[in-house]
C-alpha cells in the first residue's frame, strides 16, 4: 500500500475510534475525514447509543462506559461489605435488649457467612444460566430486607433468620460482579476495575460502623438497622435506574448454550479442575489471615504492647487505609503484567514477614501504626492480581461457577477465622495471632505459584494451536 494509502487508513480508524467513543458525526478531525469517508457500516449496526449498553468489544470499550460499569459494580460491592458488618458494631444494644452471651452474639456471624458460602457456590450456576444483572439486583433486595427483618427482630430466632437472609443476599456478589467486570469491561482495564472493586469493600467495612453507631446513639439499634436498609434499597434503585449499562446481553455466551462443556464436559466439569480447587484454598488461607487482623489485632497488640486500645485501633484504621492505597497501586501493577502469581508472591512475602515481626515484639509501640500500614499495603498491592489470577484459572463458558465455588473459600475463612484466633487470645497467645498471620499469608503464596504455573502452562499450549 502507497504511505498516502496507510496514512488514510490509519486517521480512518482513528475517526471511527473518536466517533464510537461519542464524539459523534460532526468530528470531521479538522475537515480531512467527512461522515462519506469512513468506512461503510453494516445496515444492521448498531447506534452508538446502543453500543454503550451491549457487551462491548473487549479491546476499544469507551472509558465512559467502563467506568460506569465499574462504578456500578463497586456501588453494589461495597454495600455487600457495608453489611458484613451489619451487626457486630450493634452487638453492644443488642446484647443489652435481649441479654445474649457472647457466644450467641458471634452465632450470629456465623450464620450469616455460612449462609454466604453455601449460596456463593450456588449463585455462580445462576449467574451462568440467567446472567449476572438480575442476581445482582436480588442480591440487594435480600439484604435491604434481611434489615428489615432485623430491625423487626422481637427474639433470638428472629436475629438467626434475618442473619440467614443478610447471608443469602451477601452470597451473590462475587459471581454476580466479576461476571460483569469481566464481560463488560476492557481487558487492559480488568486490573482497575479489579482494584475499585477492592477499594470499594474497603469503604463499605469502614462506613459500616461509624454510620450504624451513630445512629443507634442518636436514636436505637432498630433505627440504624432500618436506616441501613435505606442503604440498600436506595443503591438497588440506582442500579435499576442505569440498568441499560449492565445489559443483560452480556450472558448470551452462556444462556441456550452448552459452554460448561468447555469447562469439563458437564455442567460440573469444571470442578474436576485442580487449579478451580487450588485458587479456592487461596482464599481461605488469605481470608483466614484477613479474618485475624479484622477481628483481633487491635486487642492483640494492647496485650504484646501494652499500648492504650486508642492507638492499637488507630493501627488497624491505618492497616485498612493502605490495604485500600495497595489497591490502587496493585491495580496499576496487575495492568503490566499477566504473571499476577509473582506480583502476589512479592507482596505476600513482605507483608508476612511484617507481621510475623509484629508478633516477635522487637519495635517500640509508636512504630506498630507504621508495621500495621506495611501489612495492609502489601495486602492491597496483591488484590487485583489475586481476582485476575481466578479470571485466568476459569474456563471458557464458567465464570459465574468458578468464581461462586472459589469465593466461598473466602466466606468459609471470614466464618471460621475468627473462631481459630479467639481461640488463640483465650489461650493468651497474643503474639501467635500475628505469627499466624504472617504464617497463612506465607502459605498462601505456593498455591498462588502453582495457579500461576498452571495458567502459564496453558497459554503456552494454546499459542501453538493459535
Amino acid at each position: 500500500m502507497a504511505a498516502g494509502g496507510a496514512a488514510a487508513t490509519r486517521l480512518q480508524r482513528g475517526a471511527v475510534f473518536l466517533y464510537d467513543a461519542g464524539f459523534g458525526p460532526h468530528f470531521l478531525l479538522a475537515g480531512r475525514i467527512t461522515p462519506a469517508s469512513l468506512p461503510p457500516q453494516p445496515a444492521t449496526a448498531p447506534s452508538a447509543r446502543a453500543m454503550s449498553t451491549a457487551a462491548l468489544d473487549p479491546v476499544r470499550n469507551p472509558l465512559r462506559h467502563d467506568a460506569q460499569v465499574i462504578g456500578l459494580v463497586g456501588l453494589a460491592h461495597g454495600v455487600s461489605h457495608f453489611y458484613h458488618l451489619l451487626l457486630a458494631p450493634l452487638f453492644p444494644w443488642i446484647r443489652a435488649e435481649f441479654g445474649l452471651s457472647y457466644a450467641e452474639l458471634g452465632l450470629l456471624m456465623t450464620v450469616f457467612f455460612a449462609v454466604s458460602a453455601v449460596v456463593q457456590t450456588a449463585s455462580g450456576f445462576v449467574v451462568d444460566r440467567v446472567g449476572a444483572r438480575p442476581v445482582l439486583f436480588a442480591g440487594l433486595a435480600f439484604l435491604g430486607s434481611a434489615a428489615l427483618l432485623l430491625s423487626a427482630g422481637n427474639g433470638y430466632a428472629a436475629l438467626l433468620a434475618g442473619a440467614a437472609v443478610a447471608g443469602l443476599g451477601n452470597g451473590v456478589f462475587h459471581p454476580a460482579d466479576f461476571t460483569l467486570l469481566n464481560k463488560h469491561v476492557s481487558q487492559p482495564r480488568l486490573g482497575h476495575a479489579f482494584s475499585v472493586h477492592g477499594i470499594s469493600g474497603n469503604l463499605g467495612w469502614a462506613a459500616a460502623p461509624l454510620f450504624l453507631v451513630t445512629i443507634a446513639n442518636l436514636a436505637s439499634w432498630r433505627v440504624a438497622l432500618a436506616a441501613a436498609s435505606v442503604v440498600a434499597f436506595a443503591v438497588l434503585a440506582v442500579l435499576v435506574v442505569l440498568r441499560h449499562v449492565l445489559d443483560p446481553r452480556e450472558v448470551s455466551g452462556a444462556v441456550g448454550r452448552p459452554a460448561a462443556k468447555a469447562a469439563g464436559g458437564s455442567l460440573l466439569g469444571f470442578l474436576r479442575l485442580p487449579q478451580v480447587w487450588v485458587c479456592w484454598a487461596f482464599f481461605l488461607l488469605t481470608t483466614f489471615s484477613a479474618a485475624g487482623i479484622q477481628s483481633f489485632a487491635p486487642t492483640a497488640l494492647t496485650y504484646l504492647y501494652g499500648m492504650p486500645f486508642t492507638l492499637a485501633t488507630a493501627s488497624y484504621t491505618i492497616y485498612m487505609l493502605c490495604s485500600a492505597g495497595g489497591m490502587v497501586v496493585g491495580g496499576f501493577a496487575a495492568s503490566r503484567t499477566s504473571n499476577h502469581d509473582r506480583l502476589i508472591a512479592i507482596s505476600f512475602t513482605v507483608s508476612g514477614l511484617i507481621a510475623i515481626l509484629v508478633g516477635l515484639n522487637l519495635f517500640p509501640a509508636l512504630l506498630v501504626p507504621v508495621l500495621m500500614g506495611l501489612i495492609g499495603f502489601g495486602a492491597g498491592i496483591a488484590g487485583p492480581s489475586r481476582d485476575l489470577l481466578v479470571r485466568a484459572a476459569a474456563p471458557a463458558g464458567a465464570t459465574g461457577r468458578v468464581y461462586g465455588v472459589v469465593y466461598s473459600g473466602l466466606d468459609i475463612g471470614l466464618a471460621c477465622g475468627p473462631l481459630f484466633f479467639g481461640a488463640l487470645m483465650d489461650a493468651q497467645l497474643p503474639a501467635w495471632v500475628f505469627f499466624m498471620i504472617g504464617g497463612f499469608q506465607l502459605i498462601s503464596i505456593f498455591t498462588a505459584v502453582t495457579v500461576g504455573n498452571g495458567n502459564r502452562s496453558r497459554r503456552g499450549a494454546a499459542a501453538p494451536a493459535a
